[in-house]
């Protein structure tokens, strides 16, 4: 929808007209369903104001109707590019409401799966960003990399897209022989693509010239905004919560944190680009730690913590107190202690935090999502203001937005 308006100049002056774009809430070029009320001048950006809402389903309130597990799935529901960040990140916060301390193996095996899902965001987010500027070969290369992730996904836990992954204490299963030989496929395949597909992009004049300077935040305006994750970092800040408030033994890990200098859509590009290698070392690290696990150890996925884990499915058959405990667990008819916790995970694109307060009772008191996505977007209407129409798209894109995170 277009709508044009006339701006009255001094006496003598040629009268300027501007034209009110809406880009979105149903436009492809959004990859969301969110709009951005847009005032041209030609195809220059004059000003610009941002809407979420479109999609928003009361997660929050809908969580304090809910018992712990039950809230998972809606956590898929946020950032659904790398889902399982989400639902590791809510299982991690309840464990700090819970006091459960979880094996090492497990803490492992975590990082192996949130590894994969940053690197299945980030190919996502900069193919994207290359279709944008008018190269789609990329997008279809390194896609079917992402479908190797989610066949990881799918012989850990069942599911590819919104995983519901894992359990309070670990995991539902053991990881099969299968699942660590399609991970081996990933790690031996993955680097030589990775490598062509930056060597399509990262030199190219054209995508150069389609990124450098568009969409720049200086490193003091982000974090006034409260910018975190690879928008942050492409400003120049090295944050990343893995290493500032260590979580599922990130510790045992040695890794960089890649940080760029503008902030503009090249330096996000590269940023996520170099997050990739350094999730593939993560990974590669931490399937040699499981492999050194030996005996009984080598079969621990779980924490000892019986009032939050559901039971074998083959136990809850045959046996009374199994299948007693699972309707318990499923049906929320345990209480958690008091308490209030705020915890946080270094998410796709950012900072991904779980604020929860408990009085004691079978669902949550309060909890709040801390979605980064929300808080770019405020910042979004700034970084796109002075420069042409088709750069707010690429600006767009290489912030990452994914609309279910923004409504929450």
């Amino acid at each position: 929808m277009t709508e044009q308006h006339h701006i009255k100049l001094p006496e003598g002056s040629i009268e300027k007209q501007t034209t009110t774009l809406n880009v979105g809430p149903t436009h492809p070029a959004t990859h969301g369903v969110f709009q951005n009320i847009m005032e041209l001048d030609g195809e220059r950006i004059v000003s610009a104001e941002s809407t979420v809402g479109y999609i928003h389903r009361a997660f929050e309130k809908i969580a304090e109707r809910r018992p712990l597990y039950q809230i998972t799935p809606l956590t898929d529901r946020l950032n659904y590019c790398s889902s399982p960040i989400n639902n590791m990140g809510w299982h991690i916060t309840c464990e700090k409401l819970l006091g459960v301390q979880t094996p090492k193996r497990v803490d492992y095996l975590r990082i192996i799966i949130m590894e994969l899902a940053r690197i299945s965001d980030h190919l996502i987010c900069n193919s994207i960003v290359g279709v944008d500027t008018g190269a789609y070969t990329g997008f279809l290369y390194v896609m079917q990399y992402r479908e190797l992730i989610y066949e990881i996904y799918e012989e850990v836990c069942g599911s590819r897209l919104t995983t519901n992954i894992g359990r309070i204490g670990g995991f539902e299963r053991n990881f099969t022989n299968t699942a660590f030989a399609k991970l081996e496929k990933f790690l031996n395949e993955y680097p030589k693509v990775l490598k062509e597909f930056e060597n399509l992009f990262t030199r190219n004049r054209i995508f150069m010239e389609r990124t450098i300077g568009g969409g720049a935040i200086s490193a003091e305006r982000a974090l006034s905004y409260g910018f975190t994750g690879p928008n942050l970092r492409a400003a120049g800040v090295d944050y990343d919560v893995r290493v500032h408030s260590p979580y599922s033994s990130y510790q045992d890990f040695a890794f960089i944190i890649p940080v760029g200098k503008t902030g503009d859509n090249y330096d996000r590009f590269l940023v996520r680009n170099e997050e990739m290698w350094q999730s593939l070392s993560i990974i590669e690290q931490a399937y040699k730690k499981v492999q050194e696990f030996k005996g009984r150890e080598a079969n621990v996925y779980h924490a000892d913590t019986p009032e939050y884990y559901l039971p074998e499915k083959k136990d809850v058959y045959t046996k009374m107190e199994a299948l007693i405990w699972h309707f318990k667990i499923v049906m929320g008819e345990v209480d958690m202690p008091k308490g209030e916790v705020y915890q946080s995970v270094e998410g796709g694109n950012g900072e991904l935090g779980f604020y929860l307060i408990s009085d004691g009772g079978r669902a949550p008191f309060r909890l709040h999502f801390r979605r980064p996505c929300f808080i770019y977007y405020q910042a979004y209407p700034e970084l796109v203001t002075g420069s042409m129409l088709s750069d707010a798209i690429v600006t767009m894109s290489s912030l990452n937005l994914i609309a279910g995170e923004m409504d929450g």
